[in-house]
């Protein structure tokens, strides 16, 4: 998948999250805590792997996609599904990153308000 095809997806489904929260911001709220916390120890996971760890990147990437999705964080879960497919691809991790920054970004816009 590509990067445009990753950008085509809503970086953040507020209606598909409403499913699940009922619209509860307390909720939702705790919810992006939890993505975020998966983010960082996901991406740091991934970060680390070398050669011989595809199944520890794949693993990764598969957590942080069922997470991002599970939250409505779709174009996130659309670059850990890619990076999944291609394990130890930096460029893919690096659009990996670029959608957890975008996904961050518009968890924060919500909680603002």
């Amino acid at each position: 998948m590509s990067e445009r095809e990753i950008a085509r997806a809503p970086v953040l489904d507020r209606a598909h999250l409403a499913m699940y929260s009922g619209g509860d911001a307390a909720l939702e709220a705790e919810l992006f805590d939890l993505l975020e916390a998966q983010m960082t120890t996901c991406i740091e996971t991934m970060g680390r792997a070398g050669p011989g760890e595809d199944r520890t990147w794949r693993d990764a990437a598969h957590t942080l996609k069922g997470a991002a999705r599970g939250v409505g964080a779709m174009q996130l879960g659309e670059a850990c599904a890619a990076a999944e497919a291609r394990p130890l691809d930096r460029d893919a991790l690096e659009a990996l990153i670029k959608a957890a920054q975008a996904a961050t970004d518009a968890m924060r816009a919500a909680r603002a308000g």
